[in-house]
């Protein structure tokens, strides 16, 4: 029973997943695991904590009932998932956003120089 649910819920955080346009690692990280660990639950292989179950269905804009395969996406089709607005931005910007907020002050500032020096070369 348990790899069933575990099964049916990583296909449908997949499906969701990339109607957003999001990478396992975008998701992972706004939920707050691992992408390792995100990537295992996508895969059916382990089945999240209700925290993190929360969690996901926020981020993802599931409805739990869909996730848990106790309703049909048809019986919740009443309420549009709203697109987060970072979905919108190739894969390759959060990418970097997310390295850029790792990094120190100075290591931001030459980021910067170089991102206004490719501007105006490209521009």
């Amino acid at each position: 029973m348990a790899k069933k649910l575990a099964t049916r819920l990583g296909e449908c955080a997949r499906a969701a997943r990339q109607r957003l346009n999001l990478t396992q690692e975008d998701v992972a990280e706004r939920v707050g695991i691992a992408t390792e660990v995100y990537g295992r639950l996508e895969r059916g292989n382990m089945l999240p904590s209700v925290p993190t179950f929360r969690k996901l269905c926020a981020v993802l804009s599931l409805s739990a009932d869909e996730a848990l395969g106790l309703a049909s996406e048809a019986s919740v089709s009443w309420t549009p998932p709203p697109s987060p607005p970072e979905a919108s931005e190739p894969a390759e910007l959060r990418r970097l956003l997310r390295r850029a907020r790792s990094l120190d002050r100075n290591s931001l500032r030459v980021l910067s120089l170089v991102a206004a020096h490719l501007g105006q070369k490209n521009g």
